[in-house]
């Protein structure tokens, strides 16, 4: 007999652990075969017998010579045929030789002595003479190896013996198997020898779509010890039908014991344990990856696996005839070398490789009805498994298996309670016991350490997986001697082996020595391996792959040829998907790990005595594993990788690496579809024991072994733990129950998508209460039923800080249902319980008091004042589509009857019909809903909608309803009355205090009806009214989607009074007419309410609205409307206009007639807008022609109309036939607004007709017209189409229109030409006092009038582009406008020389002209060339002002031009012109001889032009005003300045500003002060004064009697200036403004200057802003303010309450204060306010002074006396909504007042709107700043479109909403 293959036993095989299995099955039929192409081919095999017997039967026959052509198989056919055409007994005969002297398969001998033995005839295919091929089914490499084909043929045996053969072999299968793994002792190496022990370890069922008679979730091994006493595995391969594959995968990790179960399984049926199987086949993929050819199946079974002693063609027939008892396992699917494809069909005969065998086996092509089980590492499994295969997930031993299995490795009762001892008191070791292979490592080093060793010893040197293997090494070592040679010759073999894929060696591969001391030791084990049919050969393995893995990494850290590089490259994080896109396994999966383990400091004494080397390179390799890990630590990883490292920084042993691991993981740290054991948790806990921070751990679609959740026991740093999972069970949720209460800080838990029970939830129930930090808590998708749910919400009261229980995707049904409502009515915690569908939440918020004192009152119910604590609570009820009928709405009535306030009622989707919605509707008043209810899709109907109205017509808390019964919709919105409002008692006390005049019985709101979508017609209003009719206080009324009709439009009106005081009423989309809709206007008669009729008519939109200004601002930000009368008491009242709009419609002259008809009784004011319609010129007439008879008509407005020009003179002639048109804007002959004036108020007309296309042509008659106005204030003619020819023809006709205020001509394609007309217009036109043209990007042209004739002009005509031949003709219109003042000539490409020019061609006979020039070249040209232009003008210079900066030049001329030699000789001989341009000087002396102003601002003075100003400033006897400001001057020119400056004994103003001076050149200025007594302002601001010149300032001021203007800020003078200044301030008796800002004063200093300041009688502006002046300067100020004080300024001055209030005091009732600045003081309560005011205060800057409510009110009232404000600053400070209520009562009153800036404060929108309805009281405020207060955006944007005038903008006007704070 053959010997049987051997398969490798792993080092766990003797009480390994392996589980019950189930299976599902595969059914295939198999084809029939080709009985004529079966013989031909078998015959074919033997033409040498076939020929003889063909001589034997036909001797008188030659078939040679025809032969010789054909192939062999037609040869065989040919002879056949012949030997058939001799009858049927000689072809029986013939049948009988071949299956008694050929060897014929048994199915083949059957079918042919069936058929042709028996005198059948011949088949019809031969019959017909054609040839056939052989069949596909014929079997081959089925004889035994000492058989052969070539051979003569033997004579066949009888049918019996054949039928023997079958049986013969699986008694040989079953006595091989017996052999194999039957009881034997342990292996070489092991300490012990015992009967072999199998522990089972946890099954669990993945995916099984077959019908498994066992159920899906954990399948727990037998609990009993004896050996067999498993009987749970025959339940793997149990099922309900034979049909369909019966394939199972057994997934689990490296030493988990799939082998072992493999193994198990062979000797469970050898034993006759597994009696539904006849033949069982075990194959390793690692084995099949030797066999170097391709082969068939039989090939595969009886070669490689087991040959039959005899007949194996007969052994396969029966095999395939019984394939449903035939069992295939196939261990290692993740080692097979070669993808297989899905797709490929092979046959019995077809060779291939093995992977395609076994794909083919799954399919149940090959061997049909067979069983096949695989096992294999979890990860991502070959395409060629089928998708319904069954999964079966190993997850190794829990506590009792590991306890189970410790007992068997122990023969006597003392270790095995000392190894028990060492277990149960070491933790981290029970993880490690978890994995069977690891289990068995420990107990070997267990057994080694324990004896002579003291309690807790052993277990800790056995703290990771690598010491553990170390320990194991050291145990089977000879007395502990180490041989390194052989274990690192073992280490290099594991490593080349891993790293070419190769676990099996042969004795090629491996030395002599080092096999025997591999066997010796147990290290290694041998075994025959087939490497094809016929070929074997001795093969060696490790024991175990993990042990392959371990010795790698031993050589990578031992061996000297591995350097630091190289080893770190080996430290990686392997992902868990075993991908098959590679024809090389990956064995390194544990590698990383062992590196890790060996780098830890425990391994370095093991490892030094391993490579002789000293503790410096040991440590040298540890420090490079560990430095590598460290990279790694720091990264971002998917789960899988993430597992891995806390795998390998646990074995490291190094905290602070476990601290940066732990660190580094994201707060959110994911885990899906990839499967978790107990081992790869406790690692995961064990990393994040060393965080400092919270943690989300989320597991979703993972694999995970049932007691996994025992491993997060006592982590306190999971925030977050969520499980979605088919696969977790009772089992999972057992586990979980044990670790939740230690978790204390555990504040959500999901456990979404499992299969737990009763059973499960029990154990969840009793823990959860130990959680009491939990937040939030999700059971969905668990197929929970009524039970189960009710015994999870019984817990919220035992929680106290959850937030959200979700219980959604579960069993719910209508009582459970109701049993939920019931106990979210009691339940004081729940806030909300939302069920849709399969939606079921809980939203909870934390009672005042805990869930312990709320259970120990048993008197609750008995107390009032806790039953008023349960119903000030508020909850929301959502029941959606949760199918509730009439009668259940009544059970949920009578539960909320007893509950507390209810925020919302949701039961849309349900089945209450009309009825239902009666009684939810009646119940709502009394169920105290604050917000909304809902019942739409309920199949309400038009008879349950009137029954609805009547049953909330007295409700007094509705807000809105809206019913839509089209759109099923049926929603009530609620609020809660005013005394129930927690929250805004303050609100509502101050809304009462603004509304005393509003009736006390009023309701809080008033409802809004909105009956849409109905089908209401005017047969239904009567009832519909009557049931309205009861509301006496709707607001809103929305009929809008209906079919009223004319008729019931009509009725309507009539019915109207009757409804009270309605806000707006919609009758949109009801099918109105053109007339019905005009006959609404009547309204405006009829009922009091109505204002405004909105019009759409094409769109059917058709809004009658009251009037919008009493609006109330409730808390969620809407703007709910006071009834019609309610005012404030702070706001006057004012007339609001009553508005027409209609929209969308062509309108004729009947309908127009109708309308204005109509109109005519309307009450005024009225206000008429026509849009986006047809107006003919015809219509328009009607229109205008019916203007004068609307009395009451404010303002008409046709927009987006098509009109013609002629309507443009219709509309100019309005102003002569309609006196009360004071505005007519038509603009684009498509927009036109009409103002009418009331009848007691006269002022100009305004006349507006722009993008008209006006041309020349029609200027003559448009002025025609316009000359009949009397007083044409405004004439807008801008973007028309004028031109140079229209605009001089409007020039010829101005003076006999009578325009008394702007004509606008912009945009109407002017050139120069049209400027050099309006010059020589100007002497025509008197009344013409400015006129403006911008002929560049502006395109402006504005000539302004005044109504009697004007002495002086202004000209400004900038980018004119005037050249050198537009100067004389500019110049002589010049010359003729004699009443010209001003001329500003502005970037009009004038350049130097066309200046001069000019300036020498404009002569008056006499009077001033000054010229203001802005070109570029003036910042370029330099001071001596502008002098030089100013030099050329025809008239006396007598102010020159020269900014290069600003490029501007500016001139005063004086004319006639006076010319006294003898002074201009006497003042040349002053200049030394040897050194100068004596020309340009004699020309500047003689031009400027009555120079009285010279400007020099922001000018670059050079040596020359300073020495010519020197000489220039010598002759200049009569200058007033000199200013060198904000300019660069050098040192050497400062003092020719100075030198001339000195001869100027005249001067009353010196600015020396902000210029960039020097201490020296400080000294050299201050100097020319001296003899400057005439001086009467003196500007030194940004001037560096230090002690010595500040000492020589004080004493030139001494000198300066008339000083009016001392400006000396910014110069840090500090306390020892101001008293300097103090001491000479009393010598200026005429001083009237003094700025010291910025100098650094204090309180020494700044009370020493109040004291002088007192004493200067005639001070009018004082400004000592940014100095810290505090308190005792204010108060001293306050003591003797001067009595004329304008200005005074003290910003950002450290004043407190006590100064502010002095000064206040003293400033109250000050008749000449004008501006005041108190800004960024610390005011806080101490803001000046005022009894008896000031009358002409126009500015008050109180910016960013903490100034709060409080302090508002007093300080508004002050407001009000000072008549003349203009401009308050109140941004960034305290202020909210009372504050702004105060501002608000004080704006109507305040008539001046245009700016008021409240950014940066605590206003909300409801101050907001306070202080828009001041400004609607008829304020002329231009703007409230109100950015970056808390008001939403929308908000912001609804109260801007209310009131423009309020800005949320950051920048002024712009069109932003506000941030809030």
């Amino acid at each position: 007999m053959r010997p049987a293959p051997w398969i490798p036993q792993s080092i766990y095989d003797e009480p390994g652990s392996q589980g019950q299995l189930l299976m599902d099955p595969i059914s295939l039929q198999l084809g029939n075969k080709n009985l004529w192409g079966l013989l031909v081919r078998l015959l074919s095999k033997h033409p040498e017998w076939l020929s003889a017997k063909v001589k034997f039967f036909l001797p008188n026959t030659d078939l040679g010579s025809g032969d010789a052509a054909l192939d062999l198989t037609q040869r065989v056919i040919v002879q056949l045929r012949e030997l058939h055409t001799q009858g049927s007994a000689t072809w029986q005969e013939f049948i009988h030789c071949v299956c008694m002297e050929l060897d014929v398969p048994l199915d083949l001998e059957v079918k042919l002595l069936s058929t042709w033995g028996r005198g059948d005839g011949l088949p019809s295919h031969l019959e017909a003479g054609e040839g056939s091929q052989p069949g596909s089914q014929l079997h081959h490499g089925l004889k035994r190896p000492h058989q052969s084909y070539g051979s003569l043929p033997r004579p066949k045996q009888c049918k019996k013996q054949q039928l023997e053969l079958a049986k013969r072999y699986l008694q040989l299968l079953r006595t091989s198997a017996q052999q194999r793994y039957g009881s034997k002792l342990s292996e070489p190496g092991q300490p012990l020898a015992f009967h072999q022990a199998y522990v089972p370890p946890i099954l669990q069922w993945g995916r099984a779509t077959a019908p498994f008679d066992t159920q899906e979730g954990d399948i727990m091994g037998g609990s009993k010890a004896e050996d067999g006493a498993d009987t749970s595995i025959q339940d793997l391969f149990n099922t309900r039908a034979d049909k369909g594959p019966k394939v199972m995968v057994i997934l689990g990790k490296a030493g988990m014991g799939k082998t072992t179960l493999a193994h198990r399984l062979c000797q469970k049926w050898a034993d006759g344990q597994l009696d539904r199987f006849q033949a069982l086949f075990l194959f390793e993929f690692r084995h099949l990856n030797l066999v170097t050819g391709l082969l068939t199946l039989p090939q595969l079974l009886f070669d490689v696996y087991l040959s039959p002693e005899a007949g194996p063609d007969a052994v396969f027939q029966y095999l395939e005839e019984n394939a449903n008892g035939v069992l295939l396992i196939f261990d290692g699917l993740e080692e097979a070398l070669h993808p297989c494809s899905s797709k490929e069909t092979i046959g019995p005969e077809t060779p291939c490789p093995a992977l395609a065998l076994f794909s083919s086996l799954c399919r149940g092509t090959l061997l049909p009805g067979c069983w096949v089980m695989v096992t294999s590492r979890p990860g991502k499994l070959p395409a060629c498994l089928p998708t319904e295969a069954a999964t079966v997930h190993m997850w190794g031993f829990d506590g009792p298996r590991v306890e189970k299995y410790v007992g068997f490795f122990f023969s006597d009762q003392q270790s095995q309670e000392a190894a028990l001892a060492e277990l149960r008191a070491n933790g981290h070791l029970r993880s490690m016991y978890a994995v069977p292979a690891l289990c068995r490592v420990a107990c070997l080093c267990l057994h080694h350490l324990l004896p002579g060793s003291s309690p807790g010893q052993s277990s800790a040197l056995l703290p990771t997986v690598t010491q553990n293997y170390v320990q194991m090494v050291l145990a089977l070592s000879p007395h502990g001697y180490l041989d390194a040679e052989s274990l690192l010759g073992l280490g290099e073999m594991a490593l080349r082996g891993l790293e070419t894929g190769k676990v099996i060696f042969s004795t090629e591969d491996i030395a002599s020595p080092m096999i025997s001391f591999g066997t010796s030791l147990g290290l290694l084990t041998s075994f025959c391996i087939c490497t094809g049919p016929g070929h074997r050969e001795e093969g060696y393995a490790f024991t175990h792959l993990t042990l392959q893995e371990f010795f790698a990494a031993l050589h990578l850290m031992a061996s000297p040829k591995v350097d630091k590089d190289t080893l770190t490259r080996y430290v990686t994080l392997n992902s868990r998907w075993l991908l098959r896109t590679k024809a090389r396994l990956g064995l390194l999966d544990h590698l990383p790990t062992f590196l890790a383990g060996l780098a830890s400091r425990a391994c370095h004494p093991f490892l030094s005595h391993l490579t002789q080397q000293d503790q410096v390179w040991v440590g040298a390799k540890q420090a490079a594993v560990i430095q590598a890990l460290r990279k790694l630590a720091t990264r971002r990883h998917t789960g899988p990788k993430v597992v891995e490292l806390c795998h390998c920084v646990g074995e490291t042993q190094e905290p602070e690496l476990a601290g940066l691991a732990a660190q580094s993981l994201p707060y959110e740290l994911l885990f899906h579809n990839f499967p978790l054991t107990y081992a790869d948790l406790a690692a995961l806990t064990n990393i994040l024991g060393h965080r400092n921070a919270y943690i989300h751990l989320d597991f979703e679609g993972c694999p995970l072994e049932p007691r996994c959740p025992e491993a997060l026991a006592g982590c306190g740093q999971v925030e977050n733990l969520s499980f979605k999972s088919r696969k977790c069970g009772d089992a999972f949720a057992k586990a979980l129950s044990r670790s939740l209460p230690t978790m204390g800080s555990l504040k959500k838990l999901g456990l979404a998508g499992s299969k737990i029970t009763a059973r499960g939830i029990n154990h969840l129930v009793q823990a959860l209460p130990l959680c009491p930090h939990l937040e939030e808590l999700s059971f969905q998708d668990n197929q929970l039923k009524h039970q189960e749910v009710l015994n999870i919400v019984e817990l919220l009261p035992c929680l106290p800080q959850l937030r959200k229980l979700d219980l959604s995707r579960n069993s719910v049904s209508m009582s459970t249902l109701l049993c939920l409502t019931e106990v979210t009515i009691t339940c004081p915690t729940v806030r909300m319980l939302q069920i849709r569908k399969a939606d079921l939440i809980f939203l909870l918020s934390p009672p005042t008091e805990t869930a312990a004192e709320l259970q120990g009152a048993p008197d609750l119910q008995g107390n009032a004042s806790q039953r008023k604590e349960v119903q000030s609570r508020s909850l929301a009820l959502r029941l959606q589509e949760c199918q509730l009928t009439v009668s259940d709405v009544k059970m949920l009535i009578a539960q909320l009857w007893k509950g507390p306030h209810l925020d919302e009622v949701d039961l849309s989707g349900n089945e209450l019909e009309d009825e239902g919605c009666r009684l939810m509707a009646e119940a709502a008043p009394r169920l105290h809903i604050t917000r909304k209810l809902d019942l739409s899709n309920n199949g309400l109907s038009v008879a349950g909608m009137h029954s609805v109205l009547s049953a909330v017509s007295t409700c007094r808390t509705l807000e809105d309803l809206h019913i839509s019964l089209e759109h099923k919709t049926v929603v009530f919105t609620f609020v809660p009355k005013m005394e129930e409002q927690e929250g805004n008692q303050e609100r509502v006390l101050f809304l009462n205090s603004l509304l005393p005049q509003m009736p006390s019985k009023l309701p809080a709101r008033f409802p809004r009806i909105r009956l849409t979508h109905c089908g209401l017609r005017a047969e239904h209003l009567e009832q519909l009214c009557t049931a309205l009719g009861g509301n006496c206080h709707l607001s809103h009324l929305d009929l809008s989607g209906n079919a009223l009709g004319d008729e019931g439009t009509a009725q309507l009106a009539q019915w109207l009074p009757g409804l009270g005081a309605l806000q707006s009423l919609n009758l949109s989309e009801n099918g109105l007419s053109l007339n019905a809709v005009i006959s609404l206007a009547q309204c405006f008669s009829t009922v009091q309410w109505a204002f405004h009729l909105d019009i759409s008519f094409e769109s059917q939109v058709i809004i009658l609205r009251g009037d919008r200004r009493a609006r109330d601002l409730s808390a969620d930000g809407s703007l709910p409307e006071f009834p019609a009368g309610a005012q404030f008491s702070g706001f006057g009242q004012r007339c609001m206009p009553r508005s027409f709009c209609l929209r969308e419609c062509q309108l004729e002259p009947p309908s127009l007639t109708h309308l204005c008809e109509t109109l005519e009784k309307c009450p005024g004011p009225l206000e008429v807008k026509l849009s986006h319609g047809v107006l003919s010129d015809q219509s328009l007439d009607t229109l205008l022609g019916h203007l004068p008879r609307l009395h009451q008509l404010n303002l008409l407005q046709l927009s987006h109309m098509n009109l013609s020009l002629r309507s443009l003179f219709l509309l100019a002639d309005l102003f002569s036939l309609c006196p009360r048109v004071q505005k007519v804007d038509l603009r684009s002959l498509s927009h036109v607004t009409l103002h009418f004036r009331s009848n007691e108020k006269k002022s100009g007309c305004y006349g507006m007709f722009t993008g008209c296309g006006l041309s020349q042509e029609h200027v003559e008659p448009l002025c025609k017209v316009l000359r009949k106005c009397e007083d044409l204030s405004q004439l807008d003619l801008s973007a028309n189409q004028l031109g140079d020819d229209g605009l001089r023809c409007l020039l010829e006709w101005l003076p006999q229109v009578p325009i008394s205020g702007l004509l606008d001509l912009s945009h109407n394609s002017n050139s120069q030409e049209s400027v050099l007309c309006l010059v020589e217009t100007l002497p025509s036109c008197p009344r013409v006092w400015e006129a403006s043209v911008n002929l560049g990007s502006q395109q402006s042209f504005r000539i302004h009038f005044s109504q009697q004739e004007e002495a002086g002009k202004a000209l400004r005509l900038s980018e004119c582009s005037f050249g050198s031949e537009h100067m004389p003709r500019l110049a002589t219109g010049l010359r003729q406008a004699l009443q010209l003042k001003q001329l500003t000539l502005t970037q009009g490409c004038l350049g130097p020389e066309d200046l001069t020019v000019l300036l020498s061609l404009v002569k008056w006979p006499e009077g001033l002209l000054s010229l203001r020039v802005e070109e570029p070249w003036v910042g370029r040209a330099g001071v001596l060339t502008l002098l030089g232009v100013c030099a050329q003008a025809s008239g006396n210079v007598t102010e020159i002002s020269i900014s290069e900066t600003q490029q501007q030049l500016c001139i005063q001329l004086e004319f006639p031009r006076q010319e006294n030699p003898e002074a201009v000789a006497l003042r040349l001989a002053h200049c030394d012109l040897e050194t100068h341009d004596s020309l340009l000087v004699k020309q500047l002396i003689e031009t400027c001889a009555r120079l009285q102003q010279l400007s020099l601002s922001q000018v670059n003075l050079c040596g020359v032009s300073s020495l010519l100003l020197q000489s220039f400033l010598l002759a200049l006897s009569e200058l007033k005003k000199f200013q060198l400001a904000s300019s660069c001057v050098s040192s050497e020119g400062l003092a020719h300045l100075a030198s001339g400056l000195r001869h100027c004994h005249h001067l009353e103003e010196l600015d020396l500003s902000n210029n960039q001076l020097g201490e020296e050149d400080t000294k050299v200025l201050i100097a020319t002060l001296e003899g400057k007594c005439w001086l009467k302002r003196l500007d030194l601001s940004h001037f560096p004064l230090g002690g010595s010149t500040l000492a020589v300032l004080t004493q030139r001021l001494g000198h300066m009697s008339i000083l009016q203007s001392l400006c000396l800020s910014y110069n840090q003078i500090g306390d020892t200036g101001a008293q300097h200044l103090a001491a000479i301030l009393p010598g200026l008796p005429e001083l009237r403004k003094i700025d010291l800002s910025a100098n650094g004063i204090g309180p020494a200093g700044g009370v020493r200057l109040a004291e002088s300041l007192a004493l200067c009688k005639k001070l009018e502006e004082l400004m000592l802003g940014c100095n810290a002046l505090g308190d005792p300067t204010a108060l001293e100020l306050a003591q003797g303010l001067p009595p004329h004080l304008r200005v005074l300024c003290l910003r950002s001055s450290r004043l407190g309450p006590e100064g502010a209030l002095s000064l206040g005091q003293a400033l109250d009732g000050c008749p000449y204060v004008e501006e005041i600045s108190l800004a960024e003081n610390s005011l806080a309560g101490g803001v000046p306010h005022f009894c008896q005011g000031l009358p002409l205060l126009r500015h008050i800057d109180l910016v960013s002074c903490e100034i709060d409510n409080q302090t508002a009110k007093p300080l508004a009232a002050s407001f009000v006396l000072c008549p003349a404000l203009e401009e308050i600053l109140l941004s960034w400070n305290l202020l909210g909504d009372e504050a702004a209520a105060e501002l608000a009562g004080v704006l109507p009153r305040m008539g001046r007042l245009k700016r008021v800036d409240l950014e940066k404060n605590r206003i909300t929108a409801y101050g907001a709107w306070l202080l828009a309805q001041g400004l609607a009281q008829g304020s002329g405020i231009q703007v409230i700043r109100l950015w970056n207060n808390p008001i939403p955006s929308d908000m912001a944007q609804h109260l801007q479109s209310q009131e423009p005038r309020l800005d949320f903008a950051f920048f002024h006007n712009q069109p932003q909403a506000p941030q809030g704070t």
